[in-house]
Order: C-alpha cells, then structure tokens, then sequence
C-alpha cells in the first residue's frame, strides 16, 4: 500500500517554478535579452553543453573536452550537495528557456532535431530535479531515488573514475588528480546532507540493499586506509608517464584522513538507516512514491506510458519470444515442461558452463575477443557509414561486483583518447554461459552501447552528452538482433537461445520493474518470475532485481526501446517495398544520434520520405 504522505507542490518545484508533468509549451515564448542565445546555432548549442558540464566536470573529462579554456574543469568533480543540485537544475531551466525562445525557422532539420532533443531531455530532468529526494539523470540512464545505495554513489563512481577515466599524462594531470581527491570528503558530506534530508521524510532504502551498500562502503573505507582507493593508482600511472614528482604523498595523506573520515560518516549514516529500514522493495511503499515512480518511467522510455501498460506490453513480448524459443529448444532435445524449466535444464548442462575461478575468467575474456573479432568483420554488411572503435574489456572492479549487474559497456571519450568499455562481472564465473555471452557482447560492444556511442561522438557536443535509456537500451538491443541477422548462430542453435533469452529477459524487466513498483510484488515474487517464466539464473536476476529496486524504472526501457525501433524499421519495409536497404534504415537511424523516441520516429520518417 502507497505510503499516505503527499507531495503535491514541493519547496523544489516552487524554486525551479516547473512541474513534474510541465510541458514545453508553457514557458513563455519571449525572453528578455539576458536570457537569449547568441551566435551561430552550432555556438549556442556548445555553449549550452559546456554550461551542463560544469555542474559534471567528469563528463567532461570522459568525454576528452576538459581542454584548453575548459581545462580547470579537469581538477574539479559534481557538487553532490542540495545547493548544488539547486544550482544545476537552475542552469537547466536558464537553458530551456532560452532554447525555447529561438526563431527556428530558418534551422535545417538536423540542427531543429539537436535543439528539440535537448529541450526535451531538459525538461524530463527538471522534472525530476522538482521531486524530493532522490538523483536526476541529465541526459543520462539512472533513476536513484536512494543517493548511496548498493550501486549508487560517489564512493563507487568516484574511485572508479579517478582509476580509470581520468588521464595521467603530463604534471598537470596529477595536480588535477590532487585537486579531485581534495575535494571528495566535500562531494561524500553532500550526499550524506541528501540522505539525512530524504531519512527525515520517511525515505530510507529497503534492508536488502543496505545489507549489500554497508560491506562495500566498508570495503572501500578499507582500501583507502591501505591507499589503494586513489595513491596507488596515481603512482603507477604516473610511473608509466614518468612523470617525476606526482603528488602520490599528498593524494595518500587525503585519502587516509579526510577520504576515510567522510567514508566513515556515510557508513554511519547507512547503519542508522538500517536501524529503522523495511523490507518493502517497491517506491509505492515510499514517501510519495508514486508520484516519483511515473516520472522514473517518463525519464526511463521517454513516452507517457503508465505502470500497467509497460506491464501489459511485457507479458506480451514475452509470450511471442518464448513461441519462438519452443521449437530451437525441442530441436535439441529439451521437449517437456515450460520454456522456463527447459532453460533451467540448459543452463545446468556443463557443456555450456566456463571453468571456475582464473581459468574460467581467462576463457571468458578469451570468447569475448573472438566474438568481438567476428563482429567487427561483419559491420560493412549492415552500415553504409562505418567506424573504427577504440574498445578494451575489463573487469567490474571487485569492490562493485557484489551489486553491480552481469555486465555494462560504454562508448570512449570524443577524442578519442579513452576507451570504449565492456566491463563485465567475474566475481563468478557461474554467472554466464556459453551460449549467451556472445549476445551479450555484441550488445555492450559491436554492434551496440560502444559502436552507437561513436556516432553521436561525431555529434555536436551537447548530443553527445544527452544520452536517452529507450535509444541506448534499445539500440543495443537492436545490434543483437542485427548479429543474428548476420549469421552469429547459424551453426549454433544454442547460441540463437541465448539471444532470444536475452530478449524475453528484458520483457521480464519491463513485467518485473513494475510489478515491484506499482503492483506491490516481493523481491521474491520478482527473482521467481525470471527463474520460473525465463529460466533465468537465480544467482544473477536476484542483483538484477535488487537493481530495480535502486534505480526504478531504468530496467522497462530495453525492450521497449528495441520494439520501438523494430516497428519502424517495419513500417519502412512496407512504406518503400523494393526501395527499402537495411544499410540505409540502420543509418538513418544510428546517423540521428541518440534521441528520444518522439525524435527517432521523425528522424525515421524523414528518411522514408527522402528514399520515397
């Protein structure tokens, strides 16, 4: 049963002046000169990116642009505290106001299409940023109404980005990596300043998950007292710059003081949590929760979809894959019980289950490079406008593993100086199989997450920040489907199952998701359904759930996103008959840039009636 608490206009929404359901056309259609855009629309659109990325300099610095008259951006990370969240949300507004007081008449339609996606984007966040409680995606994929969780928090993505994303290159590099690491106890008190706000509303995360945050928190609070959070990782990369006098000494001294002492205080906090957390794993259970789980599912599928039509078109979906599951399954021998209980019995079968232990995770990293060397081969067969990512395979850093999901993977910096990544979990071998981690490669890589991130690399700035998760989630998904289209299973039935698995598995997220969220499931009834319906992994799809619970309604975007883009690839097969060219749609599409759905369907329009 929803919590009785009510939210109907928040200090929030009354500073932002915006709603949570506000629409564009609101806003009023003249601006003082103060609040207008100047120079070219290219101008204004980087002046707009840049201004988001000084609320994010790690963006900025993933992305390769923290450079030249940005380069103090370098040293600098997210203020995590409310008055910077305020001050972030502030910009937003400024910036959709002025964008929606341009003259777009004489804009191409590319250009109309770059201002368009960024109002929209804007204004979903604004809307999430005039909640409560909680941390808004700008342009990103992860709806968090618990600001430290299991998988959620500075104390996560800080180390991990400091280990891997900020560059060791020159003097000044280190000096930058100094001036971050000085200023994390600040980010970790802004969090913790958001987690008290939000305990004292009645907001406090389930107990499953601050059972699985408390250790790792520990953990972290651990490997910074032995100076392996931060002052390890800058005295080897300094070393492979040779660089002369990196601040190592300076950056430990931080890290076992200040670092540790903050860490400490977010440990507290959580423990106090504890003290008084339930077990519901639903935001409905939740001080206005309803209210900010419609806005998860608006941020997450970038449509006006309630709960029970996302859980409808789930169920649906499912069915039709596992019709298709049915006769690969009897073909090899797996012909009695449900489709569910037959993928059970498949992934017992040894034949397809990777050694235990280091041997097991090197003959993992082993098919991962196979698959992604054929992948590669495949691409002129399926794009006219073709790229050449940059893209390594690493492991999840082990102090995440515990709740973080099978897998993820990203596009590389603009520059071209960071990597693309798949980073995969291995703190079990058990947790894949050999007959699905070929689809889950092409989705984090080749054709998917890293291969579309090159494109809108090559976008303007600002398209390359907003990233949409129907458009991310779904265009991945479309890359597996575009591998078996291009012959990865043709001599491995088994390999087929694991793909259209892939596909019911992300039916059930949209089934799951809500059920936990609006229709009162247990985490239990939720882990059952994957492993009874799906035949999923009872050891993987319990993280999998516990991540619903922490980033609610991320997880209905996939599917829905890939249906959304198979429908109109669809309706133009039928549209232009004989003229339709799978190279030219796919084009079309990913040449669009990531977009929400409403753009991507007239991005796809406009490409039927040019052909047409």
């Amino acid at each position: 049963m929803a919590h009785p608490d009510t939210f109907s206009i928040t200090r929030r929404q009354a500073l932002y002046g915006i709603g949570a359901g506000v629409s564009l056309a609101v806003l009023p259609a003249c601006k003082p000169a103060s609040t207008t855009l100047s120079g070219t629309p290219e101008e204004q659109l980087d002046a707009i990116a840049y201004r988001l990325l000084a609320h994010e300099p790690e963006r900025a610095t993933g992305l390769g642009v923290d450079t030249g008259e940005f380069s103090a951006l370098r040293g600098k990370l997210e203020d995590q505290s409310q008055a910077g969240q305020d001050a972030y949300a502030a910009t937003l507004r400024e910036d959709l106001e002025r964008i929606r007081g341009l003259d777009m008449s004489g804009f191409d339609s590319d250009t109309r299409t770059n201002f368009e996606v960024v109002a929209s984007g804007y204004e979903t966040a604004l809307a999430g940023f005039a909640l409560p409680y909680g941390d808004t995606p700008v342009g990103s994929w992860r709806t968090a109404p618990y600001v430290v969780i299991q998988n959620v928090g500075a104390y996560l993505g800080v180390p991990r980005f400091m280990q891997l994303d900020h560059p060791i290159r020159s003097d000044d590099d280190a000096d930058a990596f100094l001036a971050r690491i000085e200023q994390f106890p600040t980010v970790l008190d802004g969090e913790l300043s958001r987690m008290q706000e939000a305990r004292a509303m009645g907001v406090i995360p389930p107990d499953f998950l601050i059972d699985k945050a408390i250790p790792q928190l520990e953990l972290t609070i651990a490997s910074a007292r032995k100076g392996e959070l931060f002052s390890s990782a800058l005295s080897e990369r300094a070393a492979e710059a040779e660089l002369k006098r990196p601040p190592v000494e300076a950056v430990l001294e931080v890290e076992g003081g200040p670092v540790v002492e903050a860490l400490q205080r977010q440990l507290d906090e959580l423990k106090s949590q504890r003290a008084e957390a339930r077990s519901a794993p639903g935001m409905r259970e939740q001080p206005g929760g309803e209210e900010w789980y419609q806005w998860a599912l608006r941020s997450s599928t970038t449509t006006n979809l309630s709960a029970d039509e996302i859980h409808q078109q789930g169920l649906e979906e499912l069915e039709v894959l596992h019709a298709q599951m049915d006769p690969i399954l009897r073909d090899i021998g797996y012909t009695s019980g449900s489709v569910g209980e037959r993928m059970q019995g498949l992934s017992a079968d040894p034949r397809y289950k990777f050694a235990e232990g280091d041997k097991g995770r090197d003959e993992i990293f082993a098919f991962i490079d196979e698959r992604i060397e054929w992948i590669r081969a495949q691409m002129p067969r399926a794009f006219n406008t073709l790229v050449d990512p940059n893209l390594e395979v690493v492991r999840i850093p082990i102090a995440e593993e515990a709740g973080a999901p099978g897998a993820y993977g990203g596009a590389g910096s603009k520059d071209g100086t960071i990597p693309g990544r798949f980073l995969i979990n291995l703190r079990t071998t058990d947790l894949h199989r050999k007959y699905d981690l070929a689809d889950l490669t092409y989705h984090e890589t080749i054709p998917g997450h890293v291969w579309e991130g090159e494109y809108s690399n090559r976008l303007p700035l600002i398209r390359s920040i907003l990233a949409f998760n129907p458009f991310s989630e779904g265009w991945a998904l479309y890359g597996e489907q575009l591998a078996d289209e291009l012959g990865a299973y043709d001599d491995f039935k088994v390999g087929r199952l694991g793909y259209l698995q892939s596909l019911a598995f992300r039916a059930c997220r949209m089934v799951v998701d809500t059920g936990l969220h609006a229709k009162g499931w247990s985490r239990e009834k939720a882990v059952d359904f994957f492993v009874t319906r799906n035949g999923s992994k009872a050891q993987e799809v319990a993280s999998e759930v516990d991540r619903y619970c922490s980033w609610p309604g991320q997880a209905t975007g996939y599917k829905l996103g890939h249906s959304r883009i198979t429908d109109l690839r669809s309706k133009a097969q039928k549209k232009l008959g004989a003229a339709y060219d799978m190279k030219a749609f796919n084009d079309a599409v990913i040449l669009g840039g990531n977009a929400p759905m409403d753009v991507l369907a007239n991005n796809v329009e406009r490409y039927i009636a040019k052909i047409g």
